[in-house]
């Protein structure tokens, strides 16, 4: 096996801030009482798991590898952090215990952890860390918080995608909605990797290698008043460099349109027209604009309306219009104003103009109102001015929706037949509205070569004992079919010979499986002080997001009652389970 060495162009910067005192005071003074017991050459073996999947989903997607990596390769207690601890614990701790700590390191830790990027499951560990009882116990906090956050935005994003489809890009519009910096980071790097195209995190982009994008916000419209707040009208053509007069072009183009769309100039904003045409001379080519800033559909529900559509199966009031579909629009009587006919007159007039002038504008974006409506009026006008003036290109722009969208919103717009090519998304993403943490727990499963096992009455917290391996078993339609925990000294399965899998804790749940590939999930990625196996490029990671989803039946995946993954115990592993328990737990006594 031979070590890495990696520097900063493949490994992007380590976070300041994760160091050895990122981490919860317990660990030290834990660390202490090991150390007070003699028990600084004990060898512990920690599995860092989950127990279930978030977002009531039956996978989730593994992240945060490369920066556990980074925090062992970096570990060490600075000069300030021992002075920190000498002034913060207790007086009573001896002074050759801080000695100890100055000179800790990762280098007897094992590593053991599933590939980056991979589905994972329930009670099946993330990483397995082996090494000196102290130095794994200090670590666990650590590891757990680079592991929580990363796995459960990761999974985020990838449920996004799968509802979105695959032809519509996601961009990643969360950081000023984020938990803080950390979090809006974070959450832009695992979204990407989750399934997300790009982000509008400007530093993220940066130190990641993720693409950005971004349009400009309703301010940069609402800053111009008229026209005359237009303080160059002309744009140098992209091919005779000759100048244009955009302003001319624009107001020309948008008297004709007003004909064939049935909207009177007089509608339409000329300060908007003042901040789109200012917008596209700034950036010709990639010309995306905001285009609901003064008019936006609204819906004007009386008291016995809003009550019948509450009533009304299809749909949901917490949904906003969003919820309304077509069909109950045309059923229920209630007033609809006329929507965006400033901004999409103005957008189509500077777009048109913008093609005169060589330029060929990129699309709309549309925060707010009923999105599905809206796409498919927008979509409908783009299609007849491409009819109208031969301009095929002009029905094929770019429609891309924001405003508060979550995964129940984009299975409702696809139900309504959207136009939407691009969703923009923030709140729901970066913090996981629907499961704030995943519940990572990090137990101690051997000490010295003796297996542990914690019990409890609630039997899901009971953990499975033991240096063990694991390995996903497939069938053969080529999905994956269950993942077995095995004891590391038992022989892997074998492709075409049967292996009896079980249940860990319910004794008549039980099957034969006969894999048609057998895969084995663990590499050693940290080992003599050294990472061992590089982690995988960001691109390669998204890359193996999506590869290791589509090895997963449609069931499993589903958003409604999906089908739940099973992850089972060879009949060796079962056994010893189960003796185990019996010797340590606790013999009642009836009086």
């Amino acid at each position: 096996m031979s070590n890495v060495s990696l520097d900063d162009k493949t490994m992007a910067r380590q976070n300041g801030i994760v160091q050895p005192l990122l981490t919860d005071l317990y660990q030290i003074t834990m660390a202490y009482a090991y150390w007070k017991s003699g028990k600084v050459n004990d060898v512990a073996v920690f599995d860092l798991f989950f127990r279930t999947n978030p977002f009531q989903g039956e996978f989730t997607i593994f992240a945060g590898l490369e920066e556990c990596l980074k925090f062992l390769q970096n570990f060490h207690y600075s000069e300030s952090d021992i002075d920190y601890l000498r002034q913060t614990l207790p007086s009573t701790i001896e002074s050759a215990f801080f000695d100890y700590l100055k000179d800790l390191t990762c280098k007897d830790i094992i590593l053991s952890a599933i590939e980056e990027g991979s589905v994972a499951f329930p009670r099946v560990p993330l990483l397995r860390v082996e090494g000196p009882l102290i130095i794994a116990q200090l670590l666990e906090t650590t590891l757990l918080t680079l592991v929580n956050f990363a796995s459960l935005m990761s999974t985020n994003a990838a449920r996004y995608r799968m509802f979105a489809g695959k032809h519509i890009s996601l961009l990643e519009f969360g950081l000023r909605r984020a938990q803080g910096p950390d979090g809006g980071l974070s959450a832009s790097k695992y979204s990407y990797i989750g399934g997300f195209d790009g982000t509008s995190n400007v530093l993220a982009g940066k130190m990641f290698n993720i693409p950005v994008k971004g349009t400009h916000a309703h301010s940069f419209v609402t800053s111009f008043s008229t026209l005359d707040d237009i303080k160059c009208v002309t744009l140098q053509h992209a091919e005779t460099q000759e100048q244009c007069n955009l302003l001319e072009k624009s107001l020309d183009w948008r008297n004709r349109l007003s004909l064939i769309l049935d909207a009177s100039p007089e509608e339409a904003s000329d300060g908007e027209l003042a901040a789109l045409i200012s917008y596209a001379r700034a950036f010709p080519s990639g010309f995306l604009a905001l285009v609901d800033t003064y008019d936006v559909k609204r819906y004007r529900f009386d008291g016995l309306h809003r009550q019948h559509m509450n009533g009304h199966s299809g749909y949901n009031s917490n949904c906003g219009t969003n919820g309304i579909t077509p069909a109950i629009r045309s059923r229920c009587g209630y007033t609809v104003e006329r929507t965006l006919r400033s901004g999409l007159l103005n957008f189509c007039a500077v777009a048109l103009a913008l093609h005169e002038c060589g330029y060929t504008a990129v699309g709309i974006r549309i925060d707010s109102g009923d999105l599905a409506y809206l796409s498919v009026l927008a979509r409908d006008t783009f299609k007849k001015i491409a009819e109208t003036f031969a301009l095929p290109w002009f029905a094929k722009l770019t429609i891309v929706a924001s405003n508060d969208i979550n995964e129940d919103t984009i299975l409702s717009l696809h139900e309504q037949g959207h136009a939407i090519d691009c969703f923009g998304i923030g709140t729901h993403l970066v913090t996981c509205q629907r499961q704030p943490a995943l519940g990572c727990v990090y137990k101690l499963v051997e000490i010295n070569g003796q297996p542990r096992i914690k019990l409890s009455q609630d039997v899901g917290k009971v953990t499975i004992p033991g240096h063990k391996k694991a390995y996903r078993l497939f069938g053969a339609d080529g999905h994956a079919l269950i993942d077995l925990l095995q004891r590391s000294s038992e022989a892997a399965p074998e492709v075409g010979q049967k292996v009896l899998c079980r249940h860990p804790f319910q004794e008549s749940k039980r099957a034969y499986v006969i894999p048609s590939k057998v895969e084995h999930l663990y590499k050693i990625y940290w080992k003599d002080g050294q990472i061992t196996t590089a982690p995988k490029p960001l691109s390669e990671v998204r890359e193996r997001v999506q590869a290791s989803l589509r090895t997963l039946r449609q069931d499993i995946k589903r958003n409604l009652n999906p089908t739940p993954y099973k992850v089972a115990v060879s009949d060796d592993l079962y056994n010893f389970i189960h003796d185990l328990w019996l010797q340590n737990a606790p013999i009642g006594e009836l009086s």
